[in-house]
């Protein structure tokens, strides 16, 4: 058996799912891996640090690998309870997600020195992400100098988006240097847009479509012929919307206010815009969504109204991107399970013709417009992990 182990390292997290590789490599959602088992290290940097397992096959020890307190001390429990479980020895390959690839990236890469070297001078411009992404990388090449490891881009999906959509408007010479618009949490836009055939019926390969991914981080995607179009992220994880902790846009004549008028470092900016803002900030309570939901303090209420209103702006600016919708779709955290956002969402569509069908939304079906409605309005659970392991899968064969 030929096995392929996933892993998506967060800042406090690390999941893990390891697939099998039998069957034909196809263009569909990943179906042609099969998964074994998931888990996830959760607290990492903590002192709640926890670890679960979900088996999909049986054989499968319902163990879990011990709990970790930091990524190294995870990817070395991690591989042992992989020998114990004598599955170990059967891994051909390990997937990293890896959220910044720059300009060097575009596709799917096998990971070497220099490659990781490059990935390593990309991480300000994703200082959340990109030490966690390279942490079980470094640690595996440590441990298994052998073991083929391949990095999979959440910018890479939007690498191909039309120059102007990609540009700044900064001298020309910054843009060949490297100075634009990336877009990210591409792995689950790359997801989602293989799985529309499957669940909308009828589906038109060359339907224009909109996907939210809402989560803890947070962006909008306009995908038509499975291409991106335009995204709302750019040059960092920071832009666009606003996120669990981070502010989304801003205006920049802000950020240079800040630093020479209220004496702020640049180290202070960056705590603030990614760790302080979003709706941690506008809240003052919590950055979690479904805390926010419950609360009836004002404050709650009108971080989830910004929210929302920020979204259907965007909306609106990806239709002009693409000359309109066919298809808006939401996942990830937010998107997959809040129904509240998303009926205020499309209500702030409903100049598109866009309707609601309250009670699938509210059951979290995976069609929730209305049958009246002009746009179709979908919740599809978007996976991650199943898109690198198809990818390596196709790159090992």
């Amino acid at each position: 058996m030929a096995n392929i182990l996933v892993i998506n390292s967060g800042s406090s997290s690390l999941k893990f799912a390891l697939f099998d590789t039998e069957g034909p490599v196809d263009s569909g959602s990943g179906s042609s891996v099969h998964v074994l088992v998931k888990g996830q290290f959760s607290g990492l940097g903590t002192d709640r640090y926890d670890v679960s397992t979900t088996r999909h096959k049986p054989g499968i020890s319902t163990v879990s690998p011990g709990s970790a307190p930091d990524h190294h001390t995870a990817v070395a429990s991690l591989l042992i309870w992989l020998e114990r479980q004598e599955l170990l020895d059967e891994i051909i390959a390990v997937g990293h997600r890896v959220v910044h690839g720059g300009r060097h990236f575009q596709q799917s890469t096998p990971l070497d020195a220099r490659s990781v070297k490059l990935l390593e001078a990309l991480t300000s411009l994703a200082p959340l992400h990109q030490p966690y992404s390279l942490a079980p990388i470094k640690a595996l090449q440590t441990r298994l100098p052998d073991m083929r490891q391949i990095a999979c881009f959440d910018t890479a999906f939007h690498a191909k988006q039309p120059k102007e959509a990609r540009q700044f408007a900064l001298p020309y010479p910054m843009y060949d240097r490297g100075f634009q618009r990336y877009g990210f949490h591409g792995l689950s836009y790359d997801f989602i847009s293989r799985c529309l055939p499957e669940v909308i019926p009828d589906f038109d390969r060359d339907a224009k479509v909109i996907v939210a991914h809402l989560g803890n981080g947070a962006s909008l995607c306009a995908i038509q012929s499975r291409q991106s179009v335009a995204s709302t992220m750019g040059f960092t994880a920071l832009e666009g919307l606003p996120m669990g902790t981070r502010s989304g846009a801003i205006d920049v004549g802000l950020v240079l206010h800040l630093i020479t008028e209220e004496g702020m470092t640049p180290d202070d900016v960056s705590t603030l815009l990614y760790k302080e803002s979003g709706l941690l900030g506008l809240s003052g309570i919590s950055s979690d969504m479904r805390t926010l939901l419950c609360s009836d303090k004002p404050r709650a209420k009108q971080a989830i109204a910004h929210y929302c209103y920020r979204i259907a702006r965007e909306i609106g600016s990806l239709c002009a991107a693409m000359g309109g919708v066919d298809h808006l779709v939401f996942t990830a955290g937010i998107g997959e399970h809040a129904a509240p956002v998303r009926e205020r969402v499309v209500a702030q569509c409903d100049w598109l013709g866009m309707r609601l069908d309250a009670s699938a939304n509210q059951a979290n079906q995976a069609c929730i417009s209305a049958s009246d409605s002009q746009i179709g309005v979908w919740v599809i659970p978007t996976d991650e992990e199943r898109v690198i392991a198809a990818d390596c899968a196709a790159m090992l064969r």
